[in-house]
Parts: structure tokens; sequence; C-alpha cells
């Protein structure tokens, strides 16, 4: 139970005197107490009764308070009956050191207050468990009569005092946070790296729950598992549950309770995922025409059957984008396409959108080792899909129609990468907008060209978009090691000698000087230097490699020597 609990209980008599932010502090048990120093007799958690015995003087509160705080207790409630009132001197101790400080009514016994936390918490630790997993069975069933997973968490948290969400592998949370939920919704950044915790504990084979902690709290991760199949077909999709507790001295009873919960949530995912089986169908209808070079009016037909599935509520034809993705796995035993075709629908995802389930609008088709997602925008800014990684766009590509490729999977790399681990590895890439059934076929190639500069790039998760196809970057993955390292060196080299024996900054004054364009004076300001020191600095680069940073074909050679780098 938590302290919140006791203050909303009239009968116990209590009044809050500071605190106000700590209230959601677990009590674990109650102890009376008027010793200067119970320290020996605490262990956390317990909400300790007082009736100020123990003070003589103002100064007693602060030493009082300093060694229940630094016991780890939940709260301090003052009996009123000695004194009269609480000191002021004990409710600025307890400010400073942040401990909950209630007034107990001098007509309410401590032993009132004592057998209501008691039996409270006992019925916590001994309750039946078995109708409480019976309670949430009913709740999850389909139909009017189910709840979903945040009907479950919501008893998790009145019947067990726990806290939960239920997250994705990419740490979208998919319950734990609706109205009148006992479990606030969880910052993005701590999503993630639960997400990457669970995907990290998965690929090396730990035994769950997963105990792990962010900032100041204590997380159990209980993965959402489902048909048994190879982990490594299912890592990127299966959900989990994120438990704020340590569930290490958890008994069995307690164990066997969260799992029976992630098996229902379990049968949740499974009903989603089947949902979206006419989204499926309609993609790869779609995928099969403009592959086979079918007349743009089917195709058109096709999208016009598709829209009202995907858009429904609209009356207008949207503009379409498509990103192709692949996941190959070492030893190339488990295929990829179904794969890379659950990633994409969660990745795609915009929790903006309306509905219970925000990957409504999303349509992903797989053939062979790729995964080819239909999406449709809705608009011309911010307000379409934009996917899981928009909130780390900047404000100015933010007004961009359409996905971004090097936005698309900027928040998500991490758990991704984790989840890859050693053997997997994902490439995506993502075409330009397109307004009609005529650029569908473009639009596939385009994408597919993207997602091959993506996979000519070092690292466990790549992207490219449609912008780098008219751009050098295309060129320079595709450019052989060798020719790249003889290129580089003969170039740069003679730079980063010169560098090292002479403690100069030849390299960096090159890469700002072709940055400002050639520019002399933003060069110069940009690097805090005079004109002069900075035409010093720009012969010695031209004697050192023989070049002419004049010319227009140098400039190109060099700036293109920095990238490949």
């Amino acid at each position: 139970m938590r302290l919140r609990a006791l203050l909303e209980t009239a009968s116990l008599g209590l009044r809050l005197l500071g605190g106000t932010q700590e209230l959601d502090r677990q009590v674990r048990g109650v102890m009376t107490t008027d010793l200067r120093d119970p320290s020996r007799y605490l262990s956390g958690g317990e909400l300790v009764l007082t009736g100020l015995a123990w003070r003589r003087g103002p100064e007693d509160s602060d030493a009082f308070v300093r060694i229940l705080a630094a016991a780890g207790v939940a709260g301090l409630a003052a009996g009123e009956a000695e004194m009269g009132q609480v000191p002021e001197d004990l409710v600025e101790a307890c400010d400073r050191h942040r401990l909950p400080l209630f007034s107990v009514d001098e007509d309410v016994a401590f032993a009132t207050i004592t057998e209501h936390v008691v039996r409270q918490v006992s019925g916590e630790r001994a309750g039946d468990l078995a109708a409480v997993v019976e309670r949430h069975r009913r709740l999850m069933s389909p139909g009017p009569g189910g709840g979903g997973p945040d009907v479950v968490l919501d008893l998790l948290g009145s019947d067990l005092d726990l806290r939960a969400w239920v997250l994705t592998p990419t740490g979208r949370q998919i319950a734990g946070a609706g109205p009148g939920s006992q479990a606030p919704a969880l910052p993005a950044e701590v999503r993630a790296q639960l997400a990457g915790e669970h995907l990290a504990a998965l690929r090396g084979g730990r035994r769950g729950p997963y105990r792990t902690t962010v900032g100041d709290a204590s997380y159990s991760l209980f993965p959402v598992r489902g048909d048994g199949r190879d982990l490594r077909a299912t890592v990127l999709s299966d959900w989990l549950l994120a438990v704020e507790a340590d569930a290490g001295e958890w008994p069995e009873q307690r164990l066997d309770l969260l799992q029976g919960v992630t098996q229902l949530i379990a049968v949740e995912r499974d009903r989603r995922d089947a949902a979206r089986t006419v989204r499926r169908r309609l993609a790869q209808d779609v995928l099969e025409l403009v592959q086979s070079g079918a007349p743009p009016a089917e195709i058109a037909a096709r999208l016009r059957v598709a829209a009202p599935v995907l858009l429904p509520g609209l009356g207008t034809a949207p503009k379409w984008q498509v990103v192709v993705a692949s996941v190959e796995w070492a030893g190339g035993d488990v295929p990829g396409g179904p794969v890379a075709q659950a990633l994409l629908e969660e990745a795609l995802v915009d929790p903006r959108t309306p509905g219970p389930d925000p990957a409504d609008r999303i349509a992903v088709a797989h053939t062979g080792e790729e995964a080819v997602a239909l999406v449709p925008l809705t608009g011309e800014g911010s307000e379409q899909v934009t996917g899981g990684a928009a909130e780390a766009a900047e404000d100015a590509e933010a007004a961009v129609p359409g996905l971004r490729a090097h936005t698309l999977l900027a928040s998500v790399r991490e758990p991704l990468e984790r989840g890859l681990a050693d053997d997997g590895r994902l490439t995506l890439g993502v075409s330009a907008a397109v307004t009609s059934a005529e650029g569908l076929r473009g639009a596939l190639e385009e994408a597919r060209h993207a997602r091959r500069v993506a996979a000519a790039r070092p690292g466990r998760v790549c992207a490219a978009g449609h912008e780098e196809l008219a751009s050098h970057v295309l060129l320079l993955p595709f450019v052989p090691d060798d020719v790249r390292r003889a290129f580089t060196a003969r170039l740069l080299d003679p730079l980063r000698d010169y560098d090292r024996r002479h403690r100069a900054e030849l390299v960096d004054t090159l890469e700002a000087f072709l940055e400002s364009d050639g520019s002399w004076t933003r060069c110069a300001a940009r690097l805090h230097l005079h004109v002069n020191t900075l035409r010093y600095r720009v012969g010695r680069i031209e004697q050192l490699t023989g070049r002419d940073l004049s010319r227009l074909e140098d400039k190109l050679d060099f700036f293109l020597a920095l990238r490949i780098s």
C-alpha cells in the first residue's frame, strides 16, 4: 500500500503536514517508537508512529528525522496527545530530509493505525492470488466484457500496489497510462532504456524476470513470449511487462501471478496482430500489382479499396510513401521478411493517431527477405505520420512532408541494436512521397535503392532516404575499401603527419575552410584566427599536398577525402 491510501482513509485521523510529493512511497510495515535512535529496528518502508517522548528540545528533531531518512522509512506520523500539536521544528526537519510527515488526531489510537497497516500489507502478501488471476482473465477476454491490458494493469495497482506498463521492443507504451491508471506515462528515455535492457537480456539468454535500475527506480521486466518460435523471429516484436519493483525476493506465488499476467497480455498481442491481417493483405495486393507492372488504373482501384481501411473517415486520396526494410541474421536460417514486417509495423507508428491501435494506418507486406510498407500521408505538415522517432526531428524538418530516413529510427536505434546483438542487421530505405498510382513503382525502386545505400554502410541499424540518391553519399559506400584508403592517405596523411609533429591543426583548418565555402573572413572568425594566420595554414596545406584550394576540383577531392576518412 502507499502513503496516499492512508491519508485518504478518514478513520485513521491523519493530517498531512509535509511531503506532498512523496505520497506514492510504498508502506511495507509499521513501527511505534519513542527511542531517540530506533535505526536498529528499521529495515526500510515503515510508517513510523511516535508520541514525541524522545524530543527534549528543538535540536532533537533534525537528529531523529535524519536517522529515519537514512533508514529509508516511508513516512512519520506524530501524535498530538502529548503536545497538542506537532512542533514546527519537526515539520522543518522533515521538509529538509524529504520525509512525509503526518499528525495523528488525539482521538485515534496508534493501535488503530497499526492494525489497519498490518491488515493491508498482510493482505497484499497473502491474498488470494488465484482469484486475482481469474479476475484478470475475465477482464482480458475479448468483446464488450473485456477491458484489455490497461484494466489488468489497473488491477495490479489496486490489488498488489504494483505500478506496471506494457511496452513494445522499441519502447512504445501499449498500456499503463490510461484514464484512471495507477501508473503515469513513462518518459521516452526511460521506456527506451527498459526496452534495450529487455532485448539485451533476451539475446543474452537470461532467465526472466530481468531486474534493472533506471535513475532511482528499480524495475523488473517480464518477457511477453508467444508461440515458442526461434527467438530471432520474434525478438523485435515481443512485448514486455515492466513493473516498478525489484522481484528478486518475491515469493513464488507473486512471480506465478505476474507470469500469468504476461500470458494474458500475449493473448492481447496476438489478437492485435491478427487484426492487422486485412491491412497486410491490402499491402500484399498492391505490392504484387506494382511489381508485376500492372496498369496504373488497376493499382489506383486497389488503393481506393485500401484507403477506407487505412484512413477511416477521410474522403480524399492521400499521398503515399514506400519504406523498404530488411533484417538479416547470420547463417540465414531465420527468414528476415516477417521480422522486418513486424518491426516496420511498430517503428512506423504515429502515437498521435486516434483509435485503439495507432498502427491502424500502416500496411506492411513482406516478400523474400524484405518488408515493404505503404504509408499514407494525410497532410502537408507535421500532422501526418512521421514515425516513432519524430520527437527527435528538428523543428525545421518537422514541417517537411513525409518520413525522413535519418530521424525515423533515431529514438529506437539503441534498443534495436541490442536486440539484433552480434548476429543481426537492419537496413532501411525511404522513398519520396508520390501522389498517384503511377508513382508507386518508382517509389518502390527508390526505396530499394536507398536501402542498398544503407546496407553499404557499417553498423547494425542503418537507414537512407531518397534525398541521398542524388548526392555523392550514394557513390561513396560502393567505393572499394582499398581505393578509399589510398585516396584519403594520399591527400590527408601528409597533413596528419605534420599535425602530429608540430601540434598544428591543418586538418581541422582544412575542414573549416571547406565548410565556410572558401570564405577567408568566415573561416577565420569560426577558428578565432587572424586572416593572415589562416592564409599561412592554407598555404602550408597546399605545399604539403601539392593541391590548390582555389581550384574547384581540388576542393572537391579534399571534401570527399574528409567525408570517407
